[in-house]
């Protein structure tokens, strides 16, 4: 971590209040102080999907490694293509794996398979398909159907020697495991992966499978706080629920600077007499903000705790579920990605038609959940699901978008165009 004070970013921003921090505000101030991690270790291919390249991956081999086919065909010279039909002898036959090791001559051609190397003097591939007629030793082609050089993949086409296969930072996919092993290459560096500890405060929280005491509910933040680490690549530690007692949260909060790199909890973090999270963040670090201009989710704090020679960045995250995640999705997704190292994924955002009338207050940015759709013409529109209260976990579940609503946006009217991001690719 940076030895500089969280509390020294804040000079950049002119007007700067803890307790009102615009979401885009509030986001450069996060990315500012993020710098990743540099512990790696090296895995075999198979093991690293979803992890961070920790370096570029170079090819040392032209990808293709030689001039091929792109067709099943006959391999030829371009200049023997003329404005009529021509009859050339076949003279041999090319495999993928087993080449064709005769130079072709002019009037010459080579029954050649898809994938198999060029003969020497061949740049051109004509289709089986369009072939007029053949035999043994003879092929006859057709006029004007392909010009000189097509159906031919140059070698170094897909990846030339020495260049970047792929880069560091890049989340492996299944395309980039196959383009690694393409090269010869059996096993990769990446980044470790980054430890997240989580945990939920309140006293009313109850683990599924407790008995619910009245007034009490079941705790669904560390079970969606699980998901959405696990679906990122981290390494989550759950701590369960911790009670809204100051030595408890004490002991967790120095329990989890030892053991991750990063803290998420959920609760506490508001201004009332039992929110105890956020008074012992103050004691045992240093916290950048307390409240951002958005809903759900106003209450949040992002800052550092420190326990002897131990630091873990901190995120707290308000209680209730759909703010908690709102939270997470446009704060510390991103923020951990950088700390992995990664290049964080692009979020799609996309302008659709509101199929209804929306209120929003100008002086705060809001996330509202929405149900995205394309009618029979292709054009798409998007509904909101219904009551946007905080608690409605059920909103989340069946929307399958998030419309934003931006920090100076007024009331919207049915018919206006609205920012939506799709959940494919965010959640």
């Amino acid at each position: 971590m940076p030895a500089a004070r969280l509390s020294d970013l804040t000079s950049q921003f002119p007007g700067y209040d803890a307790d009102s921090v615009s979401v885009s505000v509030a986001q450069q101030l996060i990315r500012s102080f993020i710098l990743p991690i540099t512990d790696t270790e090296t895995l075999p291919l198979k093991a690293a999907l979803g992890r961070v390249l920790a370096s570029d991956v170079v090819s040392f081999i032209n990808v293709p490694a030689h001039d091929n086919s792109a067709m099943d065909g006959y391999a030829l010279r371009g200049s023997d293509l003329g404005d009529q039909p021509s009859t050339l002898q076949v003279v041999g036959v090319a495999y993928a794996g087993r080449p064709y090791n005769q130079p072709v001559m002019q009037g010459e051609c080579v029954r050649i398979m898809t994938g198999a190397v060029m003969p020497e003097g061949c740049d051109t591939v004509m289709p089986s398909e369009f072939v007029l007629s053949e035999t043994a030793t003879h092929v006859t082609l057709p006029a004007g159907k392909i010009r000189a050089g097509d159906n031919r993949r140059l070698a170094g086409e897909d990846l030339a020697m020495g260049s970047a296969a792929v880069t560091e930072g890049k989340i492996l996919t299944p395309a980039d495991l196959g383009l690694i092993a393409s090269l010869g290459i059996g096993e990769v560096s990446v980044r470790r992966k980054l430890r997240v500890a989580y945990f939920s405060t309140g006293d009313e929280l109850r683990s599924p499978g407790e008995p619910l005491d009245e007034g009490c509910v079941y705790d669904s933040n560390g079970y969606t706080l699980h998901g959405m680490l696990l679906r990122m690549g981290c390494d989550p530690i759950d701590m369960g629920v911790i009670k809204d007692e100051p030595a408890s949260l004490e002991t967790a909060l120095r329990r989890a600077c030892m053991d991750a790199d990063v803290i998420i909890t959920s609760g506490g973090v508001s201004a009332g007499d039992a929110d105890y999270t956020r008074k012992m963040m103050t004691r045992l670090g240093e916290v950048l903000f307390w409240k951002i201009d958005m809903r759900p989710g106003r209450p949040m704090a992002f800052g550092r705790i420190t326990s002897g020679n131990d630091s873990a960045l901190l995120f707290g995250l308000p209680g209730n579920p759909v703010a908690t995640m709102v939270s997470f999705y446009f704060f510390a997704r991103e923020a951990l990605y950088r700390l992995m190292g990664a290049n964080p994924p692009e979020v799609l955002t996309v302008r659709v038609t509101s199929s209804q009338s929306l209120r929003k207050k100008p002086g705060r940015t809001e996330y509202q959940r929405g149900i995205l759709s394309m009618d029979a013409q292709g054009m798409q529109s998007v509904q909101i699901t219904g009551s946007q209260g905080s608690g409605i976990l059920s909103s989340m579940s069946e929307a399958n978008c998030m419309v934003i609503l931006h920090h100076e946006q007024g009331d919207v009217s049915a018919g206006d165009s609205v920012d939506v991001i799709p959940f494919q690719g965010l959640v």
